[in-house]
């Protein structure tokens, strides 16, 4: 399996926002991709950190979901609350 991890920050007082459009929009649209198998999001009440990671079934499943907008999509339905442009980055999973 393979992890997609994004690393941010959203503006202060937004964090809530940001959770609720990750809960109500994004896992659902994963919920559909092929290979997803799970995903979680943690968060940093003081900094407005946060780390989201996304679980794929194959490389080639997680590199498609990039290559097909769905990536790009996901993060613009949050991109206005963002502190600047995410991190993203590729991991195997090895337990």
């Amino acid at each position: 399996m393979h992890a997609r991890v994004v690393l941010g920050k959203v503006k202060l007082n937004r964090q809530e926002e940001a959770i609720n459009i990750y809960k109500e929009s994004v896992i659902p649209a994963a919920k559909v991709q092929k290979g997803f198998k799970n995903m979680h999001l943690l968060t940093d009440q003081e900094t407005s950190k946060f780390i989201s990671i996304t679980i794929w079934e194959t490389e080639n499943d997680m590199i498609a979901s990039e290559s097909t907008g769905y990536l790009q999509e996901q993060l613009g339905k949050i991109a206005a609350l963002f502190v600047g442009p995410p991190t993203i980055q590729h991991y195997t999973v090895s337990v």
